[in-house]
């Protein structure tokens, strides 16, 4: 009897030592984008502040950015992705980059509108979408959001992409480096204000940016692609040598997770977000932008999340 008390006590003990490991046990994948962007930065305060939750171990991955990132999370080579609302769309329904599958993604929050840039310098003759043609451009690096709005924006300019440039598959910091070098003469990069890459560019001794208007092209845009797109400004203050207001197309940015991820996991990372904005504001001024009031299904084509829904209906929001 006294060893079948051993035996069990044992057993007693170990599981109440499992039970807790099992629980500890949430690994995060957060998928950003290039370390010229927004994305990133961000990407790693939220793995820093979802660490610090006990049981949860989260990392931010470079990466390509919104189609790797959706491509990953199909995969379920990644738990959490960033990504544009337009490229999402595309990996619900399994078109454009993505007619290889379905991306079963669910969305946790609608965080922050994402502003094309079209940027050149003074000297490359570039002073509206129409001198593009018969430059040397980059349109983003593959695997991005931003080369899958750059285009559609080409497209609703009347210019072809293939055969009116000489086209590049750069990233933000890339093509800033490129264009310091006189290797392209201008570049599309959808990105959050400011971009740090951007910046660099614009404070350059010697450069003066050239932020081209675009926003005449939106309503063409949504008439093919839907209601994704919207007309924004980048105001003179975001960038050294701006002049005045950059008229420009914005879109939504998503943060999204396989629909599989657990309702408990979900809803952890949706309070984190909101709990820990002051945070996050510290790490980019983009964060000022996470508010309940974007929480709407008509800014994300995406359906939320259950974990997102619970944590929503607790503030008093209703999505689906």
């Amino acid at each position: 009897m006294a060893r079948i008390r051993n035996i069990l006590l044992a057993a007693a003990l170990a599981a109440g030592i499992a039970a807790p490991a099992a629980a500890q046990d949430v690994k995060l994948s957060i998928v950003t984008g290039g370390t010229g962007g927004v994305y990133y930065p961000l990407g790693g305060g939220m793995a820093n502040l979802l660490s610090k939750i006990p049981g949860y171990q989260a990392t931010a991955e470079v990466t390509g950015g919104s189609v790797d990132n959706l491509k990953l999370l199909g995969a379920k080579k990644a738990e959490v992705a960033m990504t544009m609302a337009d490229a999402a769309l595309d990996a619900i329904n399994g078109e454009d980059k993505f007619k290889d599958g379905k991306v079963p993604a669910k969305a946790l929050m609608v965080m922050y509108p994402n502003r094309m840039h079209v940027v050149s310098v003074e000297g490359m003759g570039i002073a509206k979408m129409a001198d593009l043609k018969g430059k040397r451009v980059s349109a983003g690096s593959p695997g991005s959001a931003t080369e899958v709005m750059a285009f559609r924006l080409i497209e609703a300019v009347g210019l072809d992409k293939d055969k009116d440039m000489r086209r590049e598959r750069l990233g933000v910091a890339e093509s800033v480096n490129a264009i310091k070098d006189k290797k392209i003469d201008a570049f599309f990069w959808v990105g959050g204000l400011p971009t740090a890459a951007v910046t660099d560019l614009a404070a350059t001794p010697g450069t003066k940016i050239k932020m081209i208007d675009h926003a005449d092209a939106v309503e063409a845009m949504n008439k093919k692609y839907g209601p994704l797109y919207s007309k924004d400004v980048i105001p003179p203050s975001t960038y050294p040598g701006m002049t005045g207001d950059n008229q420009i197309a914005s879109v939504w940015n998503l943060l999204v997770v396989n629909e599989a991820m657990p309702e408990k996991v979900a809803y952890d990372i949706v309070k984190m977000m909101f709990d820990k904005k002051p945070d996050l504001i510290n790490v980019h001024q983009e964060a000022r932008n996470f508010d309940l009031k974007y929480q709407k299904n008509e800014n994300t084509p995406v359906s939320f999340h259950p974990g997102a829904i619970k944590y929503f209906a607790e503030k008093g929001i209703t999505v689906k």
